[in-house]
């Protein structure tokens, strides 16, 4: 029986890796195949996709509506329910509240930006005069600055006005005529969308029961103790996403809002245009805010360039106000991320994925960071030294033998020795031969003393019987 247990080990190891090198081979000398063939599966399965991504993005919204409008509502009226009845109810005021959103977007916002982007092609040859007249009325008092600033603005801007006109107008053109013969494909996209939306309130009806079959699953195939920390990993990586995401949208809606009230009050050009770029790209951490203000302003400066430099104070203001009040409150620490590994981990995974890298890239780093962090301190504790990081801020080294922190003097300068050579590892005495060493003679003497002290008790043992035998 054993053996055959044997056989049948040995025959799936050999099984599997003879299935390995097949899928390893079929994978290096077949990949367009094979990404081919994931691609048509993400296909396939988009709506399934475009439903979890529209779930996931309205539970906060379902889950705030159920806790504090429809159950305090029902509890107050005394209204006997069950917790379907308030998904139910609470779904139905999300989707309103989100289709009431799309509907207020495409009805409002779009035709005024469409109108904007019309007014700056139509007019853009008497913006390019209202900018030189500006510049030389700012430099009428140097000539030769004035003449060269004129001639390098004309010069630019017409090259500018010929590519819009001679190139960017027929692409567009161009562009508009393609996707108005690809109705198919834009109503597929739209109708994996209507699909998802479908599929969404499904998932937002039964998160839980979803959650709990997966829980059953991960206990099922794992060990309990390595289900528990992949559960609690999955529980930190959501909240996490969720938190950013969420209260990343939430903050550029209210930063979208307070810009097209100030522009407004200020009368700037383009408001609602430069409301929705300010908005918009603010989802981008620390970047956004510039990349929003830089082509904000340029639009603003072709038409009244003093409103360009009221918008550049207003915008100022309006992002201070954003990182030090809104952001904080909306976001908290939803990330755990200093400055500067939110500025890696845009640069990192936005030349990676692009844009869509400069915005999921810092709730992904921030897990990974959180992983590697926890790692590095089970690590420290398991060698019984300190993992808070504000010990090592004066650290010159850790004692071997009680891993006691020694820090350096506050007040020495150089608080390092100065090093002449590179530290290897010595090597360690050889104690237990010298030990033994020096007691293998100290035996041996011992064991001869005891030996030459029997041999003269025998011998005067001897002469005794000798002489007692004789006078006998």
């Amino acid at each position: 029986m054993k053996d055959n247990k044997v056989y049948i080990k040995w025959g799936l190891t050999a099984f599997f890796v003879v299935l390995g090198g097949i899928i390893s081979y079929y994978v290096i000398f077949h990949l367009d195949n094979l990404t081919a063939r994931i691609t048509k599966l993400f296909v396939i399965l988009m709506p399934i996709i475009d439903g979890m991504i529209l779930g996931y993005l309205m539970t906060p919204i379902v889950n705030a509506t159920e806790r504090r409008i429809v159950k305090p509502v029902f509890k107050k009226l005394n209204i006997n329910h069950k917790k379907s009845q308030r998904r139910t109810v609470s779904i139905v005021i999300t989707l309103f509240i989100v289709i009431m959103a799309i509907y207020s977007f495409f009805s409002i916002v779009i035709p005024q930006i469409g109108n904007s982007i019309n007014t700056i092609i139509d007019q853009f040859p008497s913006y390019v005069d209202t900018l030189t007249a500006w510049i030389s009325q700012l430099l009428e008092n140097n000539p030769v600055i004035e003449k060269n600033v004129t001639d390098l603005i004309n010069t630019y801007f017409a090259d500018v006005e010929v590519f819009v006109n001679s190139k960017l107008m027929p692409q567009l053109n161009s562009l508009i005529m393609t996707i108005s013969m690809s109705v198919v494909s834009v109503l597929k996209e739209f109708w994996n969308l209507i699909i998802g939306f479908i599929i969404s309130v499904y998932i937002l009806s039964s998160k839980e029961v979803f959650a709990a079959q997966a829980k059953k699953v991960v206990y099922a195939f794992l060990s309990t103790e390595t289900a528990n920390r992949l559960i609690s990993n999955v529980r930190f990586a959501n909240k996490t996403f969720g938190g950013f995401f969420v209260g990343k949208i939430m903050d550029s809606i209210i930063i979208g809002l307070i810009c097209f009230i100030g522009t407004s009050l200020l009368g700037t050009p383009f408001c609602v245009l430069i409301s929705v770029i300010i908005g918009v790209t603010n989802i981008i951490p620390f970047f956004g805010p510039f990349l929003g203000a830089v082509p904000s302003i340029l639009l603003i400066l072709f038409v009244n360039p003093l409103q360009a430099f009221y918008f550049l104070i207003f915008v100022i203001i309006l992002q201070q106000v954003d990182g030090n009040i809104i952001g904080p409150k909306i976001l908290g620490s939803s990330t755990g991320l200093s400055s500067f590994w939110v500025i890696f981990a845009i640069t990192l995974f936005g030349g990676i994925w692009g844009i869509f890298g400069m915005i999921a890239g810092v709730p992904i780093f921030a897990v990974l960071f959180a992983f590697m962090k926890s790692l590095i301190e089970l690590r420290l504790q398991n060698k019984k030294i300190p993992s808070e990081t504000c010990k090592y801020l004066r650290l010159l080294y850790i004692d071997v033998d009680t891993n006691e922190l020694i820090d350096f003097s506050e007040d020495a300068k150089k608080p390092f020795e100065q090093i002449d050579r590179i530290l290897i590892k010595p090597k360690e005495p050889n104690n237990k031969v010298q030990t033994v060493n020096h007691e293998r003679p100290n035996n041996k003497v011992h064991i001869n003393n005891r030996e030459g002290a029997n041999n003269i008790n025998n011998r005067n043992r001897n002469k005794r019987n000798r002489n007692t035998n004789n006078k006998i």
